[in-house]
């Protein structure tokens, strides 16, 4: 494998929330929900790999399943948990989502999974077809008999013929500046 430096997600993982605020995490959790209950509906334990700062995790653990996070940066990882404990809990949730680092393109938790996910174009990030065929490895291995994948990527020739429109805008966060 040719390891992807976690660094590299670093200084990201601290704007990441900020820079995805306006990003609708709660339609997107529901519509994975949709597909997992109309494509396996006694699923109940899903392997996110990706998780990122755990937004989709927390949300699906919302909806009663058990939810296991994957990401590459410790960074992310630990904003993830951090972002759980921060979450208030409904009485009735006992469900919350476990975060680990790891490389999903040969991570093995020896633990199957009625779903894994990997949203937000994770699957993009992997830069070879020996990185795809790894991840798509990854998700294999962890699933159970008739479980289900569900994956988003980039279309290629949209990304490169249309360019970005509409308004932009500029962030700022109380994060130690970079020197």
């Amino acid at each position: 494998m040719n390891n992807q430096p976690s660094t590299v997600f670093a200084d990201y993982a601290r704007y990441y929330d900020l820079l995805y605020r306006d990003k609708d995490y709660a339609a997107e959790a529901e519509y994975v929900a949709d597909l997992i209950r109309k494509f396996h509906p006694s699923a109940r334990s899903i392997l996110e790999l990706g998780s990122g700062t755990g937004i989709h995790a927390t949300l699906l653990a919302e909806k009663g399943y058990e939810v296991t996070g994957i990401d590459l940066s410790l960074d992310m990882v630990n904003i993830a948990r951090s972002n759980v404990e921060a979450t208030p809990q409904p009485s009735t949730l006992n469900l919350q989502p476990i975060f680990l680092e790891g490389d999903i393109r040969d991570i093995r938790l020896n633990k199957r999974f009625d779903a894994v996910i990997a949203l937000f174009h994770v699957i993009s990030y992997q830069t070879t077809n020996e990185d795809v065929t790894a991840a798509f490895e990854t998700a294999r291995q962890h699933l159970n008999s008739g479980g289900i994948f569900i994956f988003d990527i980039w279309y290629g020739p949209a990304v490169l013929t249309e360019r970005p429109a509409g308004p932009s805008s500029e962030i700022e966060n109380n994060v130690p500046s970079l020197q």
